[in-house]
């Protein structure tokens, strides 16, 4: 990812999120008026079938949802983007109105004919936080000229500890505090992202240099290069993991059960677990950048429901509907206004994550292409065979 394309707000603590929330505003100066839920789904008896990660649509949204709507809302949940991608494929497109991929994974969905081009006119563009809207282009939402995902949430990948064990200090915990001789049997995390992690921390310490990892998402041969030397330090080390684990329950699982001290997770689960723990599970960005990624909405190709699915995201592109999503999950959305209704939880997860400088050291995942998900996906199959 260049420069240009990351997001930035100011430093200053009490209203770093606010600007987060409203950085590059001018981008969306030209953003075309907003749709509203169209009269016919309004009115309509319909269903939606909507399959989204198994830690984002809750029974008071679909409440709401149905509600407002007249639309009964059948959800179906899954775990990973492989998992999605994988019974979309196998079902040629059909069986479902939305799906919810990272919008980095845009591109292979469009290479392989899954999503259907978006009708933006249909969109409440107006209600999404203008920089993520325009930010989401080049994270992969456009292709051939054509929007095929708009943005639902973002959330990061970084540092759950429990600080009954170990002290959560912004600045000295990163990626490589994982791999330590003192975490044997302690860490969990997903292997993929693992890799990246220690990418990030041995380009940081220089033993690896790989452009903080960008190389790797443009020219196949340097990312194999590079990945065959994070496998090998990974292999070595990785009796210090206790659990992998590959979706949001299993995270929980790992520390609430299995006994991990410090782990590489997403923000969601360790923001839930700090507010249900009173702080002794906490959320941490590393010091090399917590991982940030954008989860989107998108049109499968074999959708029956078209007006049903322009309803759902229109629905949530309300702020009060959207910030029943935030509050219950811990992510954030790209819902204008609706992390100010979030609540006190919120606001103070997120100033615990993300002190002194980290919102500007985010690490946003790019666009990854179709031969960077199989070579990835391979490295992290040896990885857990090992």
């Amino acid at each position: 990812m260049t420069e240009t394309s990351k997001i930035r707000i100011g430093a200053t603590p009490a209203i770093r999120r606010r600007r987060f929330l409203q950085a590059t505003t001018a981008i969306g100066a030209g953003i075309a008026a907003p749709a509203i839920i169209s009269r016919r789904a309004l009115s309509s008896s319909g269903e939606l079938n909507l399959y989204s990660w198994s830690d984002y649509v809750y029974p008071e949204m679909i409440e709401s949802f149905e509600s407002q709507t007249g639309i009964t809302l059948n959800l179906a949940t899954y775990g990973s983007n492989d998992e999605v991608l994988n019974r979309l494929r196998a079902s040629g497109g059909t069986g479902f109105d939305v799906v919810m991929p990272s919008i980095t994974y845009t591109p292979v969905w469009t290479e392989q004919q899954l999503l259907q081009p978006l009708d933006e006119s249909q969109i409440n563009v107006a209600g999404i936080i203008p920089s993520m809207w325009a930010s989401s282009e080049g994270l992969g939402a456009v292709q051939g000229g054509k929007r095929y995902t708009t943005p639902f949430n973002w959330g990061t990948e970084s540092l759950c500890i429990d600080t009954d064990a170990m002290q959560a200090t912004y600045g000295e915990l990163g990626y490589g505090s994982l791999w330590t001789p003192e975490m044997v049997g302690l860490v969990t995390c997903r292997a993929h992202s693992a890799l990246l992690g220690i990418g990030l921390y041995l380009d940081s310490t220089g033993e690896v240099p790989s452009d903080q990892m960008r190389v790797t998402y443009t020219d196949e041969a340097k990312m194999r290069e590079v990945y065959e030397k994070l496998l090998a330090y990974a292999v070595e080390r990785k009796d210090r993991v206790i659990q992998f684990w590959s979706n949001a329950q299993e995270t929980e699982a790992a520390f609430l059960q299995n006994g991990a001290v410090i782990g590489q997770t997403w923000d969601g689960p360790a923001m839930r677990m700090r507010t249900d723990s009173g702080g002794r599970y906490t959320y941490l960005a590393a010091k090399e950048g917590a991982l940030t990624w954008m989860d989107s909405m998108g049109i499968p190709t074999g959708a029956e429901n078209l007006e049903q699915a322009y309803a759902w995201m229109n629905w949530y592109y309300q702020p009060d509907n959207a910030a029943i999503h935030v509050r219950l999950s811990g992510y954030n959305s790209c819902t204008e206004g609706a992390a100010e209704l979030a609540g006190e939880d919120y606001a103070a997860n997120f100033a615990a994550a993300y002190p002194a400088n980290a919102i500007e050291n985010l690490w946003w995942y790019p666009a990854e292409p179709t031969w960077f998900v199989a070579a990835r996906n391979e490295f992290r199959d040896r990885f857990l065979s090992a």
